[in-house]
């Protein structure tokens, strides 16, 4: 019974999935006879796909609710107000979050192990196909651990290391991993998975798995667990496949009709059809009518929340950065008077280039995970760790300037380690915000709870990690919850 719930709950998502922008697209299935389902190929891709969803939590509200403000809300980039938000924001900003937390669990912890049931289900039962050659199974096999890995990266980054679940057979109450253990497994199948997926623009429908983003997602996870030779190495393998490459206007870049480009590595799909991107609906300001710069208009709904960015990393920019053009500074309110956000911690962030074709407040805008730019920035921190200041890393940062139309910085700019990892904070800063990577870099170079407190926030050393959330506690007896909650 409970893997036949699995299934009818992977059809559902499946079809939620499979709607966005006509992706991922096979012939729909209605009989959901297991002896059938399981042992096709087309329902097995069913179970995949669903997994595939799960993953890239493609509800509009779990991207940009869990993957990107509570990545940002606690740190130096951004902050919120009003609105039904507001009552989780407020904990994520001032640091009094705890184990009830209802984000922890809906955004943060229940999709990973949903899509992790997915693929342990299509691992579990890729021998029963029938119909399937064996290329097809090494490549969907390859796929589901790929997504599998991918979850438990995203858990271990926000929660320290989980129970590791590897088969439907498992036990529902497990013991968390030692960190070992979780490291270990994550590299793994990484490893495993990267020679037999397709070459980046040969996967078989646009957002699934290719060895590129297996790449890109192993040398970020070296980064973060500061294995630098490991992230540098790879990070000059992912080069050297000669695919990837800059989008050269970085204004242009988040833009819907520009989505599918040879700098998104890996993104979380987005149909102004649903489930879609509403990140704009949140940062517009209270009676927003128009952008003076560029003339953009209202497009959608404009939430009571209020996603705005501080003031400190406004400042922060060269103003010739090209990157500070998706802050919008000023609007012309529906009175038509202009309203300046600055110096007031009110400037907003309109990454997310309001779709024309909006529906009900969605964009079809895919929210990148993993872009080009990052791999060239985790390549120049390593070998900054590795070595201190050196050519290559400046040659690397300057390429990322290049396009923000900013002049080079020279090695003989930096005297020390310490000051040129500052510089590719600051950097990354300028080149991710509102991508849901902030907390990750200021914890990886030893600043998100220092950050905080300079900021005048009660943050305690053990809230690097999140806490396990109360639901998963209650229905797990094994879990030992995080230091410190």
């Amino acid at each position: 019974m409970k893997n036949r719930c699995l299934y009818i709950v992977g059809m559902c998502s499946l079809l939620l999935f499979a709607g966005c922008e006509k992706q991922l697209q096979e012939q729909p299935y209605s009989q959901l006879v297991p002896g059938n389902f399981i042992t096709s190929v087309s329902g097995i891709t069913a179970v995949l796909y669903a997994a595939y969803a799960q993953e890239g939590e493609l509800s509009g509200q779990k991207a940009v609710k869990g993957c990107i403000a509570t990545q940002e809300w606690c740190t130096d980039l951004m902050w919120e107000t009003s609105g039904s938000d507001n009552r989780i924001a407020s904990q994520i900003i001032d640091f009094t979050w705890d184990a009830s937390t209802p984000w922890f669990f809906s955004m943060l912890w229940a999709p990973p192990y949903a899509a992790i049931a997915d693929a342990n289900d299509v691992l579990d039962n890729i021998g029963n196909l029938k119909d399937a050659t064996d290329a097809q199974k090494e490549g969907l096999t390859a796929e589901a651990r790929f997504i599998r890995a991918i979850s438990y990266e995203h858990l271990y980054s926000w929660f320290g290391p989980v129970p590791l679940r590897k088969s439907t057979s498992d036990t529902l109450q497990l013991t968390r991993a030692t960190d070992d253990e979780m490291k270990a497994f994550i590299a793994s199948e990484l490893l495993a998975v990267i020679p037999e997926l397709p070459d980046p623009g040969k996967e078989a429908a646009y957002g699934r798995a290719n060895k590129g983003a297996a790449m890109g997602f192993l040398c970020k996870f070296y980064l973060n667990t500061r294995q630098w030779q490991k992230s540098a190495d790879v990070a000059k393998q992912i080069m050297d496949l000669d695919y990837y490459q800059l989008f050269p206007d970085y204004e242009q870049l988040f833009h819907v009709e520009n989505e599918r480009n040879k700098e998104f590595m890996w993104v979380r799909q987005a149909s102004n059809l649903g489930p879609g991107n509403v990140w704009m609906s949140s940062v517009y300001p209270p009676g927003f009518k128009e952008d003076p710069r560029t003339g953009q208009k209202l497009i959608g709904q404009n939430f009571g929340a209020q996603y705005r960015l501080l003031d400190g990393f406004y400042d922060s920019f060269d103003p010739k950065d090209t990157r500070q053009n998706l802050i919008l500074t000023s609007y012309i309110n529906t009175q038509g008077k202009l309203i300046s956000l600055l110096n007031k911690d009110n400037t907003r962030s309109f990454k997310y280039w309001p779709d024309p074709n909006n529906q009900n407040n969605q964009g079809g805008n895919d929210i990148p995970e993993l872009r080009y730019a990052d791999i060239l920035l985790a390549r120049a921190e390593a070998l900054n760790e590795l070595n201190g200041p050196n050519a290559e890393s400046i040659d690397l940062i300057n390429k990322i300037r290049e396009r923000a139309g900013l002049s080079d910085i020279a090695l003989a700019d930096f005297p020390s380690k310490e000051a040129l990892r500052d510089h590719v904070l600051a950097e990354r800063g300028w080149e991710f915000y509102s991508e849901g990577l902030r907390r990750e870099d200021l914890l990886r170079m030893g600043k998100f709870i220092p950050g905080a407190v300079a900021r005048g926030k009660n943050a305690k050393p053990f809230q690097k990690l999140f806490p396990i959330p109360l639901q998963a506690m209650d229905s797990n007896p094994e879990l030992v919850q995080n230091t410190g909650y």
